[in-house]
């Protein structure tokens, strides 16, 4: 398998794992939500660390359009991977998601349509009715947080032995505060892949699902180049033996 196409299997499979653990905590246990305000954002963070820590040596660990979209505006990631980075993430949601429905058919009385499914939504479809303009808020500021936050953390040997457990406690708070408001997104893909088995009223809505995302992830990129890829370079040419390479 080329090199490229490593990291591609990579992030589809990342991508899977995340939407079936976070995804999964809300549609196979019926009760999670009332016996623990914390069980759903803990699934999604430590899916995400887990899957982070397995394998971000052969990817970089994306598993979310946002991500990538972000590394490439702070030049950190190559242009020309762009889509298929994201088409892979994409396949890996709508296969973690059908693997989803596929167990949960399992449940008596399981439909797929008015479980909801773990999608995302606004107005009549956000947990506690949020209108449209506080959902795009939410998203736009909680991706923005998330993505700066792995930009600065993933850089590095320390990056590669602490970054992931910062990313997924970052994750799990963003979700404390997203989940009542959208049921908390962050991810284009991660919305994507319940959406296209729930159908409907989660394909209509899915486009604030990645515009606001995609926009805190281009933000973060931008504001990471300007304030910090400066400033690295400045270093680097004062101190030539203490540049290392980069990873996504």
């Amino acid at each position: 398998m080329s090199g490229l196409g490593r990291r591609l299997v990579s992030e589809g499979a990342g991508t899977a794992w995340f939407v079936f653990v976070g995804c999964g905590t809300t549609v196979l246990d019926t009760g999670a939500q009332g016996n623990c305000v914390l069980a759903i954002p803990l699934a999604f963070g430590l899916a995400l660390a887990t899957a982070t820590y397995v394998l971000r040596r052969f990817s970089g660990a994306h598993f979310n359009p946002a991500v990538t979209v972000a590394l490439v505006t702070a030049q950190r990631f190559p242009v020309r991977d762009l889509a298929p980075y994201i088409a892979a993430q994409i396949l890996g949601a709508v296969a973690g998601a059908a693997l989803l429905a596929f167990v949960a058919s399992g449940r008596p009385g399981f439909e797929l349509a008015a479980s909801e499914f773990g999608a995302n939504g606004y107005g009549d479809h956000s947990p506690a009715d949020y209108r449209l303009h506080s959902a795009l808020t939410v998203e736009v500021t909680m991706t923005f947080a998330f993505v700066m936050a792995r930009l600065l953390v993933s850089k590095g040997k320390s990056g590669t032995l602490i970054g992931p457990v910062i990313e997924g406690v970052w994750l799990t708070l963003s979700y404390v505060v997203a989940l009542p408001v959208t049921n908390a997104s962050l991810n284009p893909a991660r919305s994507t892949g319940p959406a296209i088995f729930v159908g409907d009223w989660a394909l209509d809505q899915l486009w604030l699902f990645w515009a606001a995302p995609l926009a805190g992830g281009v933000l973060a990129g931008l504001l990471h180049s300007r304030l910090f890829n400066g400033a690295q370079r400045a270093f680097a040419r004062q101190h030539p033996k203490s540049r290392r390479g980069e990873s996504a």
